[in-house]
């Protein structure tokens, strides 16, 4: 991974940078749940990321 320096990127950009994979952070979590349901053929969401519409039962 490259790495990001201060003499080039804001405090804002480092920050971002950081949470990206910050376990702690609550955008991270969302992030990962959004991705799982993305998967998960029972959950809207999976249907919806390909476009579809959620079969009925």
């Amino acid at each position: 991974m490259a790495s990001v320096s201060e003499k080039t990127h804001t405090k804002g950009q480092l920050d971002h940078h950081s949470n990206q994979n910050n376990p702690n952070n609550e955008a991270y979590q969302l992030n990962l749940d959004n991705h799982a349901n993305q998967l998960n053929p029972d959950h809207e969401e999976y249907w919806r990321s390909r476009g579809k519409e959620k079969p009925k039962k």
